[in-house]
């Protein structure tokens, strides 16, 4: 399997026509149903995810494609890809349907278990962030697109934490190591927060709650190409397509790999 600027040129054209498609039915009225997982979902996941399948199949046959919206696949199938297309349609379903433009796109490639090209598209907010390994990091807008460079965390000042809402905030709250300080900001889509993380507008990410492995596998790329870093609650790399089940540990996104995490969370580990 190569990695070549042509496949991820390619990857994302199908993920800017994947945000053409949603900003269509963002503009629609919608019809929402829920999921046995007691989530939402609407005519727009469904289409994209079809619209994605079907694209990146064409676009690298010998390639699978597993969607958060077609998951059911046992491991004893799963397990025997050495390479597949890991995608989310619609992250952010939430915020799509409440009409906040907090949601995006992702797409990512995972190559022996461990993710190499990732996109986080946001149509509404004409930003797209995207990294292939050892090509780089990068974010692009309508005026240019520039490399995210690491950076090192200044201890002097606040931790800034992203969060998905106040209930998420005060449960946060509740694991940090009281001898610093910390400061929050809310916003959704867990996609578009990693980005945050790996533009440096917030420090870190953390997520005390259900997330699947679609929802990271991009923002892994992402960080790693950045400088930053993922891990569960004990401080492990986070595993893809290893597991029947498709289901995250709860996790934490730093924006600085250098950085004493383990300080920060006190985390009661079984």
């Amino acid at each position: 399997m190569q990695l070549t600027p042509q496949l991820l040129h390619a990857a994302l054209e199908i993920a800017f026509d994947a945000g053409a498609h949603l900003i269509r039915f963002y503009h629609q009225p919608l019809q929402v149903q829920t999921k046995s997982d007691n989530t939402p979902v609407t005519q727009a996941d469904l289409f994209v995810s079809r619209f994605l399948s079907e694209k990146l199949t064409a676009l690298t046959p010998q390639f699978p494609v597993l969607s958060e919206e077609s998951c059911d696949i046992p491991l004893a199938v799963r397990n025997r890809w050495q390479t597949y297309w890991l995608i989310d349609p619609l992250d952010g379903t939430q915020q799509f349907i409440r009409r906040t433009d907090q949601f995006s796109v992702l797409i990512a490639l995972v190559h022996q278990n461990r993710p190499v090209l990732g996109i986080i598209h946001s149509p509404t907010l004409g930003k797209t962030y995207y990294a292939m390994q050892g090509f780089g990091a990068y974010k692009q807008t309508a005026e240019q697109t520039r490399r995210l460079q690491p950076r090192r965390l200044d201890p002097t000042r606040p931790l800034n934490i992203i969060v998905g809402s106040a209930a998420a905030a005060e449960k946060v709250r509740s694991i940090l190591n009281p001898n610093f300080h910390y400061e929050f900001q809310l916003y959704g889509s867990s996609g578009l927060k990693s980005a945050l993380v790996a533009e440096g507008v917030a420090d870190c990410y953390i997520r005390l709650g259900q997330t699947g492995e679609w929802d990271t596998a991009a923002a892994e790329i992402l960080l790693a190409e950045s400088g930053g870093i993922i891990y569960d609650t004990r401080f492990r790399p986070l595993t893809y397509n290893q597991r029947e089940s498709l289901i995250n540990p709860d996790f934490i996104m730093g924006g600085d790999r250098q950085f004493h995490w383990e300080k920060i969370f006190r985390f009661n580990s079984p």
